[in-house]
């Protein structure tokens, strides 16, 4: 009797692990993923001139604004979008550094 609980409690122990882990998966973000999205929804790279990276703020330098996609880059996770001329301004939090060191790694 006291086996068969033990047993019974390693099960459940294993299979709330396992559901953990399932979640975590889950809800993990694929960095290159939204990375490459984001450099796409600017238009892609060579549409990129400048970037410029300042706390959580990503600023970029484009050849032509109107390729920009604000709303994918929203939907992205930007806290935030604001067109200045040929440059946008973007609230991406803490990812705004590795945004600028892949585009900078692209070119």
């Amino acid at each position: 009797m006291i086996y068969i609980n033990i047993f019974e409690y390693i099960v459940i122990a294993v299979v709330l692990v396992i559901v953990m882990f399932a979640i975590i998966k889950a809800t993990k973000k694929d960095a290159s993923l939204d990375l490459n999205k984001l450099v796409e929804y600017l238009g892609g790279k060579d549409n990129i001139i400048k970037t410029e990276s300042e706390m959580s703020r990503f600023k970029a330098t484009l050849k032509d604004v109107s390729k920009a996609n604000k709303e994918g880059i929203q939907k992205l996770g930007a806290k935030g979008i604001v067109e200045i001329d040929n440059s946008l301004k973007i609230i991406l939090g803490p990812d705004s550094k590795q945004l600028k060191k892949y585009i900078d790694e692209l070119k």
